[in-house]
């Protein structure tokens, strides 16, 4: 009745009030949520009037037709968005946000994080790598630690890091093939061939160790071949007594690292037995406070280390699949016998 009219314009009124802190608080998330509390405000204005027995009968259609299409697109777009994690359809930015605030109270990273697209960056974790430090880099599988050849302290820092038992052996990461064949390892062409199909790529080769080790290392292309900078006094704690796996990585950003800085000696980025590191973030938050730096290079390419293949007797029985990673270990002896077949 009329007599009971005065309550529901007072509830109007006082929702007028309360939604105007509404839209200011959509303003900071994004346009569409602060459309949808615009088009609340006119409703409640039509709900007012209405009260007052002094709304237009178009106005209250045209509204309640605005506010039903923003209802819409808003609850579509945020399914969708939602469901592919990407913005396939557009909510808008806000109108202010608190990022400069938020920024001044973020806590600095534990350690040095260069980008890898930036030539500083690299020429920063190269600089800290050939000091003897050891730091987070990404590979063409998950995110690895990496430690300079040339300082051994530095491959036994990459255990306590770990907390990596001694017996685990530690690979050796080059950037080429050619510079395996300058250090001139007693390999036979099976083995070769071999390689050269695998290489670049997640697969990582078990052969013999040798003397030839020592000797292995960056080529200066400015200079004859004879120009090593090699594994030098990393030898003994690379590999085994006598066997050594050694991996060309197919990712561009950490070929041109290891050009600069000689053999890598590689392990994942990950406390022993924890799942691999896929993200360059994952690797700050559970080793970095322990590193000296982090190549940053956003999500990793696999979530799953590379496949190892013991080649050591390859010409007598064979290789075996001693890890099976990203490389499904059918698709590696396929390689395998195409290659012995020819």
């Amino acid at each position: 009745g009329a007599g009971n009219s005065e309550g529901f314009t007072a509830g109007s009124i006082a929702f007028l009030v309360l939604n105007v802190f509404l839209i200011i608080l959509a303003s900071s998330f994004n346009v569409v949520l602060l459309c949808l509390t615009l088009a609340m405000e006119l409703l409640t204005i039509c709900f007012l009037l209405f009260t007052l027995e002094n709304l237009p009968l178009p106005f209250e259609i045209v509204m309640l037709c605005i506010f039903s299409i923003i209802c819409f697109y808003g609850a579509t777009a945020s399914l969708a968005n939602s469901m592919f994690g990407k913005d396939l359809m557009m909510m808008g930015m806000p109108l202010f946000t608190v990022e400069s605030s938020k920024k001044d109270t973020e806590d600095p990273p534990p350690c040095i994080c260069p980008r890898s697209h930036c030539t500083s960056g690299l020429r920063t974790i190269a600089d800290l790598l050939n000091t003897g430090a050891v730091c987070g880099v990404p590979t063409d599988t998950v995110y690895a630690l990496a430690a300079s050849c040339k300082h051994p302290q530095a491959i036994e820092k990459v255990y306590r890091i770990k907390d990596r038992p001694q017996e685990k052996p530690i690979c050796i990461f080059i950037s080429n093939l050619d510079q395996l064949r300058a250090a001139a390892p007693p390999i036979s062409p099976l083995l070769w061939e071999f390689m050269e199909n695998v290489y670049p790529g997640g697969i990582g080769c078990i052969i013999k160790k040798g003397e030839w080790l020592k000797k292995l290392g960056e080529m200066n292309r400015m200079r004859p071949l004879s120009v090593f900078q090699g594994v030098g006094a990393g030898y003994s704690r690379v590999g085994t007594q006598d066997s050594i796996m050694i991996r060309v990585p197919d990712l561009t950003v950490l070929v041109h690292l290891i050009d600069m800085t000689g053999p890598l000696a590689i392990t994942s980025a990950n406390p022993s037995g924890e799942v691999d590191s896929t993200h360059h973030d994952m690797v700050i938050s559970r080793l970095g406070h322990k590193l000296e730096g982090v190549l940053c290079d956003g999500e990793s390419d696999e979530v799953v280390a590379s496949t190892v293949v013991n080649c050591t007797k390859i010409d007598e029985g064979g290789i075996t699949i001693v890890r099976e990673g990203c490389i499904p270990a059918g698709k590696v002896m396929q390689i395998f016998e195409r290659v012995k077949n020819r």
